[in-house]
């Protein structure tokens, strides 16, 4: 589960830190007076406006310009042309989780961190977070990580009053220890909310991915690369679950950072919306500050599990490595990712920051001061790898557009998984 399709553009329209003349060059500007401009390249927002400028403040003449793409797919795609072509693809450039093993197949055009210290910072990190941008065979480092996913259950605690549930967090959670449970609450839902213009769930999607996610280290394809959509009973009972969704009829059959889907946030045309830690930041920006304190977090169905996750790398096209790997360093050392934190509720992939009052004790305002400290922090040890596979992006959405298509009434439950697993055949080649 990554960040799914679209980051939309209202939400992370190009964010210039710094001077950003009108017609400059690619990666490694530099001006006349030796001052050097550093380009980072990000999807969404990561919180870093004001990190920035405490790095440009601690190195004088350096000034850095983001620029923030609003659509994953087409940053991805993007990227990889540009590092395969070694073409400017900026100074800095995230990577996110489902693209760390496409990028180590690319690992040469990246500036190896195992020549710039990574050995001394390596345990700092969560063992996979580390391990996620490392080669096998050990020897070559193209990422440092920033955040990790977290997993809960964002919810409108005015919808819920509404449908006459508990709006109470710890009695929100009791309601759904399951999956099954929380199809449950959602026909209570329902049935109580007496408007069928308001869902309990945004998407089908979406929280067939949190399943699944939720179901083991592997989701579509093994440790060797192979397709197992069919023998991996994750993928199936994700699939099974959301169908169940489908036919009671709660989902809002919205997509993923859409323009209605980010609508949605505001008009409350869902309910819940499953929410790893970087979302927060997200419902936020959406929902506006008319809707404080009607959202809150709960924990989500099954137990937590992992959504996102980025790390940050220094392409070999970067003329400026030596600034670009100083500001990877800040960004995600302990400031930047404490930073990233606050700015955007990032949870970080350093380990030592859990046990800080910053974090442990972290409570939400917008979300009925939600202890966000407990409910993503206190899993965050827990979380586990799972792997992904070369070629996860396009089976993904494969998955999703059919899914998606019964959604909406244009195949069954049953021709629906036919199709998934054939379009999955096709994607993975």
């Amino acid at each position: 589960m990554n960040r799914t399709q679209r980051i939309a553009a209202a939400a992370v329209s190009s964010l210039v830190v710094g001077v950003l003349a009108a017609g400059c060059g690619g990666s490694g500007d530099e001006g006349s007076d030796g001052s050097v401009t550093l380009r980072v390249n990000l999807f969404g927002q990561f919180g870093y406006k004001d990190l920035y400028k405490q790095f440009e403040a601690e190195h004088p003449g350096v000034k850095i310009v983001e620029t923030a793409e609003g659509d994953l797919g087409k940053y991805n795609t993007k990227l990889s042309q540009q590092i395969a072509a070694n073409a400017s693809a900026g100074d800095v450039v995230a990577i996110e989780e489902g693209q760390t093993v496409n990028f180590l197949q690319t690992a040469d055009k990246f500036v190896n961190l195992q020549d710039q210290g990574f050995a001394e910072i390596k345990d700092d990190y969560l063992p996979f977070v580390a391990d996620a941008t490392t080669t096998v065979d050990g020897k070559t480092t193209i990422g440092l990580g920033t955040d990790v996913g977290g997993l809960a259950m964002c919810y409108r605690r005015d919808l819920f009053e509404k449908a006459g549930l508990p709006t109470d967090r710890e009695e929100v959670a009791k309601l759904w220890p399951t999956w099954e449970d929380f199809i449950a609450t959602g026909e209570k839902f329902q049935a109580g909310i007496g408007d069928d213009k308001v869902h309990f769930v945004d998407a089908a999607t979406n929280t067939y991915n949190s399943i699944l996610m939720q179901g083991g280290d592997e989701t579509y394809f093994d440790r060797d690369n192979k397709l197992v959509v069919e023998s991996n009973p994750a993928v199936k009972n994700a699939w099974d679950l959301a169908n169940q969704m489908i036919e009671a009829k709660l989902t809002a059959k919205l997509v993923a950072f859409s323009d209605e889907w980010n609508a949605g946030f505001k008009n409350g045309s869902f309910a819940t919306v499953a929410c790893p830690a970087w979302m927060t930041g997200y419902i936020k920006g959406q929902a506006g500050d008319a809707l404080a304190g009607k959202w809150d977090i709960a924990t989500v169905p099954g137990g937590g599990g992992n959504w996102g996750g980025s790390w940050l790398a220094v392409p070999k096209s970067s003329k400026h490595q030596k600034e670009a790997v100083e500001l990877i360093q800040f960004l995600s050392g302990k400031t930047g990712q404490l930073g990233a934190f606050k700015s955007e509720g990032r949870l970080p992939s350093l380990p030592a920051l859990y046990d800080t009052p910053e974090l442990k004790d972290a409570k939400n305002p917008y979300f009925n001061d939600a202890p966000t400290g407990q409910l993503f922090v206190a899993g965050a040890k827990n979380l586990k790898p799972v792997y992904l596979g070369a070629k996860n992006v396009p089976v993904r959405d494969a998955f999703e557009n059919v899914l998606r298509s019964v959604e909406n009434g244009q195949r069954s439950e049953g021709d629906g998984w036919k199709e998934a697993v054939k379009a999955a055949q096709k994607a993975a080649k």
